[in-house]
């Protein structure tokens, strides 16, 4: 059996960001809000949150490292008054995680102050960056999110308003993006025009919400009213809200792992539940990957609804096999080997007592290099487990993904380099099943998009870079890279 030294943090699809705006019209604590809003997509990402709110034209706001309960308390959320707010939970696509790089990005010029939380990333970014540093533009991040700000407040001296500005700088722009941004008077939302990552508008009595996921507005008790559309700025400020489409598209092409792994099972996206999407994903691979077995059991978390599918398509019993310490974070893991295996053990524990002595399927969301899952089928049958028949709700990963998966090289995805076959030995499982391409367009039933699904087709809907770097705009000295 090959080798590969195990790391959580590079075999494990790591989430994006999210992103919530509130515009007050009915006297709530809108920084509360904010607070409860990111509570519910903290899943989208764990290296750092903020919270920025607009007080009659001031900005206040407070920002750092860690999770959302870390970052805030009542102190803090007491000092963060005002009629609109913006706020930011963090994973690092572009950019070190570091307390630079926290969002949301404030930003103060000639008109006042810009406000911008960004979901998504930029595969032009780079050049953009380069042309606006030789004409003397100073940075003060290294995320592509700060192109973005500057290229609005750079546009804004030139034009009537803020959403006029984001209009006009849409064209430059080649990615992801999922934009809430806030100036003294206004609340704005703003989708790529490809439509890859998501955004919602909500409403809580008269005040409205944006929020990534419509798992926010519940937590809120927010009414959903629709998606943004791809390419469309939706403006919010005392006359209510309007829309501007002249960079619509009329197509969108929604990540497709936002409803394999990205999202929260509870969310609709552009029309689908990602549960239901879940479930049809593991119907499908049952269909695909029949096998005989004595129980299904899912890998915490997002594998658990396709294992109920599953389980519901096969006839199999489902059941719990694998427990998940919901209080250990990812700083939890250690950089040595022993200390990393011994991690993992600490995050996933076997139920012995369900699985011991069964033949065992177990449905994960993907494979990227392999490690984790070896891992967990060594743990298993440790255990007693007879047989490990591992069914994966996504296709083989054999392409990169630009924009706001951490996926930058074919060097880190093992089907690229691996068959099936030896991938199934890598992971010493007694087989090996991949939802297939054509099953994969299927599993979001109702939903009103289209997808990209280019980290498993290399079918992208824009051109993309060769190879994309998440430290692009980091130093480039060996020193600077050490500090």
């Amino acid at each position: 059996m090959s080798s590969i030294n195990f790391d959580w943090r590079l075999d494990k699809l790591n989430e994006e960001c999210g992103v919530f705006g509130v515009y007050d019209n009915d006297g709530y604590d809108c920084a509360r809000l904010t607070y409860y809003g990111l509570y519910a997509l903290q899943h989208r990402g764990q290296e750092s949150c903020g919270i920025a709110v607009n007080d009659d034209g001031t900005i206040i706001y407070h920002k750092d490292m860690g999770l959302i309960p870390e970052v805030f308390n009542d102190v803090i959320l007491e000092h963060l008054k005002g009629q609109i707010a913006v706020g930011h939970v963090r994973y690092s696509t572009t950019g070190r995680s570091q307390r630079e790089n926290a969002q949301p990005l404030v930003t103060k010029y000639v008109k006042g102050t810009l406000t911008v939380a960004h979901n998504g990333n930029l595969v032009n970014a780079s050049k953009i960056r380069s042309e606006l540093e030789r004409a003397g533009a100073i940075f003060q991040t290294t995320n592509d999110s700060e192109v973005i700000a500057y290229l609005i407040a750079r546009e804004r001296v030139k034009c009537s308003s803020v959403e006029e500005a984001i209009k006009n700088i849409m064209s430059e722009l080649k990615g992801s993006y999922a934009l809430v941004v806030m100036s003294p008077r206004k609340l704005i939302g703003v989708r790529d025009p490809w439509g890859i990552r998501p955004l919602s508008i909500g409403k809580l009595n008269n005040s409205y919400i944006l929020a990534s996921e419509t798992c926010a507005f519940d937590a809120i008790n927010a009414e959903f009213i629709r998606d943004v559309e791809p390419g469309e700025i939706v403006v919010i400020d005392k006359d209510g809200m309007r829309s501007i489409k002249d960079n619509c598209s009329g197509t969108s092409n929604i990540c497709i792992f936002e409803y394999i792994y990205f999202a929260r099972p509870d969310s609709v996206i552009e029309g689908a539940s990602v549960y239901e999407a879940r479930k049809e994903a593991g119907r499908l691979l049952a269909k695909e990957h029949p096998v005989d077995a004595d129980l299904v059991i899912g890998v915490p978390d997002s594998g658990l609804s396709a294992a109920i599918g599953y389980a519901e398509a096969s006839g199999i019993p489902y059941g719990e096999g694998l427990i998940k310490n919901r209080y250990i974070g990812r700083t939890f893991i250690q950089p040595t080997q022993s200390q990393r295996e011994i991690g993992v053990k600490i995050k996933l524990s076997v139920l012995k007592s369900s699985v011991a002595g069964k033949r065992i399927v177990m449905i994960d969301d993907s494979i990227v290099r392999g490690t984790t899952s070896r891992r967990i089928v060594h743990m298993l049958k440790d255990a007693g487990v007879k047989e490990v028949h591992l069914r994966v709700s996504s296709p083989p990963f054999k392409w990169p993904c630009y924009f706001g998966t951490d996926i930058p090289s074919k060097k880190q995805l093992v089907a690229c380099s691996h068959t099936v076959e030896e991938i199934r030995d890598l992971i010493g499982a007694d087989s090996l099943g991949y939802l297939s391409i054509e099953s994969l367009s299927k599993i979001a039933v109702g939903a009103k998009c289209g997808f990209c699904d280019g980290c498993f087709t290399g079918k992208y809907p824009m051109n993309v870079p060769e190879d994309a770097d998440k430290m692009v705009f980091e130093g480039r000295t060996h020193h600077e890279r050490q500090l």
